[in-house]
């Protein structure tokens, strides 16, 4: 199904498709100036912003994946479940609760009732909070595209300030995070406003008995590991309207301390 967008609040018009199956969606993907679209919260702000003007936009919602279920203790979740579905879950709340307390404070409500997964992580804005920790998570990405299917770490998703390493018309479809079992996370952020906001530094710290993943996201252009404490001294810091690289990198020192000591504290 397609319908036409007039042009309103900024936008230039645009074709909206809706297409029922991935068989359908690709070809209209393949085609030059489309844009797939999940919950549109931020492509709609770029598009007001002149930032982005697709001639086709093609619809997700119809595709379904919205489901979150516990497979052989892998949590998977449907690439167009909301925020807000993933934040009420039961199951990710009793098995992953460092998820729930992390979009407690992402945007606000409003966003999480729309906003889905797949989209957040497609996004490749290194201020999203759930990357970072889904990759100190080592949680995984199936991706469907003309091509076939393929897998990805969440971390091997990003390339660069939004841009993934994602192929054109190649779509996330689920998201799997391994099993807890016994280990600890946290992830913190500093916002130079409110709680919500988006955040001038993002850290989150898996402790697997005595070893530490330490992934680092706002202050780089992407979901950062470290290797060590000390290889923040070595870390590419990147500037910005949150904090200048030197305030930033000062953030990452702090936070990171205290993500750990919030991991290792967790369930206390």
């Amino acid at each position: 199904m397609q319908e036409s967008a007039d042009e309103e609040e900024g936008l230039t018009p645009f074709e909206l498709a809706q297409p029922r199956s991935l068989a359908e969606a690709f070809p209209l993907l393949r085609e030059e100036g489309a844009r797939a679209m999940s919950g549109g919260t931020a492509l709609m702000l770029m598009m007001k912003a002149g930032v982005l003007r697709p001639k086709r936009l093609v619809s997700l919602r119809r595709l379904g994946f919205d489901g979150i279920d516990l497979v052989n203790g892998e949590l998977r979740i449907g690439a167009m479940a909301t925020l807000r579905a993933l934040e009420k879950s039961p199951l990710v709340g009793s098995d992953w609760p460092v998820i729930t307390r992390t979009l407690r404070t992402l945007s606000n409500v409003r966003v999480r009732n729309v906003a889905t997964i797949g989209g957040h992580l497609a996004h490749g804005d290194p201020h999203t909070d759930l990357p970072p920790l889904l990759s100190a998570l080592g949680a995984t990405a199936t991706i469907a595209g003309p091509e076939g299917e393929r897998t990805s770490k969440v971390e091997d998703l990003y390339a660069g300030y939004l841009e993934t390493t994602l192929a054109p018309a190649e779509l996330i479809t689920q998201v799997q995070v391994p099993a807890m079992g016994g280990r600890k996370a946290a992830y913190l952020k500093c916002t130079t406003r409110s709680a919500d906001d988006w955040p001038a530094v993002g850290v989150a710290v898996v402790i697997d008995r005595e070893k530490s993943t330490i992934v680092v996201s706002a202050a780089t252009d992407r979901p950062t590991r470290l290797a060590s404490m000390d290889s923040i001294e070595g870390l590419q810091i990147e500037g910005d309207l949150h904090g200048s690289a030197e305030y930033k990198k000062h953030l990452v020192r702090v936070y990171a301390k205290r993500a750990i000591d919030e991991a290792r504290n967790a369930g206390r």
